[in-house]
């Protein structure tokens, strides 16, 4: 049992009989154990090298046994901290062996995941080793996994995990969808909504994502959908600057007491702007730049600017593309 500790079998042996006695004779530790008393006196010199056990007189010597604690657990510690050190060893190694891999083998870097059933597996595992952060975009009409199916998210922001989701506005007309995302804030998601999303994504702590690369599920073809399950690479840093784009645009999603999912307020409802504020936010919905609008409203550059920023603070709109979509929302133009 206490090979951890360097010792041989007969060596624990003859440790063990000391620790019961006060003292012992290599004769008495010989017709204890079964050892021959020169094997047994061999044992005891070894085991008195290296402070385990400690001799008093000559004839006949006796022996006793140093405390536990101070004879084994010094060398236990050593052990664990050289196999520590030889765990992070064998990490390193292991990361240049998938780094070297990766340049030949795009296998390393691209696992294709075929099937809803194989889809819905693979999201869970993803969430449960979530140790730091999951990024979502959620577009509509679900391929494996419907709304309010996805439990894994609550078991991952119960141990600190944090979710941010991005929806794209047609995901709310899916069934059950507003009741998912209720459900999600009040456990701790950090939502926001944005118009329309490129493509359905899951990143979990920046080092593995899941999207589909074909269509499939209910809503898709007839076929099962086919994703792609991407490590660390150029192609997942892509996905990674892509989500934080797409998130900075994004709408912050809250839910009020009566459980309905809103955005932050600025001006009421359908208030009513100057006919100049009307023109320039009707320009800048339809995507014309500042240079364009400052020459058709006959303003300087920088008093569109401003005027923008204005209507921003108003709306409470974190951006430009905010402030367009709250502009619609609220009947501001």
């Amino acid at each position: 049992m206490l090979e951890a500790a360097g010792l041989t079998t007969d060596e624990e042996a003859v440790y063990r009989e000391l620790v019961a006695v006060d003292a012992a004779t290599p004769d008495d530790i010989a017709g204890r154990t079964g050892l021959t008393p020169a094997c047994a006196e061999r044992l005891l010199a070894g085991l008195e090298r290296r402070g385990m056990v400690i001799r008093a007189g000559r004839t006949p010597a006796r022996y006793t046994a140093s405390p536990p604690d101070v004879a084994l657990l010094p060398h236990l510690r050593q052990r664990a901290e050289a196999l520590e050190q030889a765990r992070a060893a064998v990490t390193d190694l292991l990361e240049t062996y998938r780094g070297t891999r990766r340049r030949d083998d795009a296998a390393q870097l691209i696992e294709v995941v075929t099937g809803a059933a194989a889809l819905r597996q693979r999201l869970r595992q993803l969430q449960s080793s979530a140790r730091h952060e999951t990024l979502w975009f959620c577009k509509a009409q679900y391929v494996a996994m419907p709304s309010g199916s996805n439990t894994a998210e609550y078991d991952a922001l119960a141990r600190g995990v944090r979710y941010r989701v991005l929806y794209e506005r047609a995901f709310f007309e899916d069934a059950g969808a507003v009741d998912n995302v209720v459900a999600g804030v009040r456990a701790g998601e950090d939502a926001r909504s944005v118009p329309q999303l490129p493509l359905r994504m899951a990143i979990v702590d920046r080092r593995l994502a899941l999207c589909p690369l074909v269509p499939g599920g209910p809503h898709g073809s007839p076929q099962e959908p086919t994703a792609a399950l991407l490590r660390d690479s150029s192609l997942l840093h892509a996905l990674l600057a892509l989500f934080e784009r797409y998130w900075a645009d994004g709408v912050p999603l809250a839910v009020s007491a009566s459980g309905t999912v809103t955005v932050p307020e600025g001006v009421a409802e359908g208030t009513p702007l100057s006919e100049d504020d009307q023109h320039l936010l009707s320009l800048l919905v339809a995507g014309v730049a500042d240079k364009a609008i400052a020459s058709q409203l006959r303003l300087s550059r920088r008093t569109v600017q401003r005027r923008v920023q204005h209507l921003m603070r108003l709306t409470g709109a974190a951006s430009r593309m905010q402030l367009a979509w709250l502009a619609g929302r609220k009947g501001l133009i």
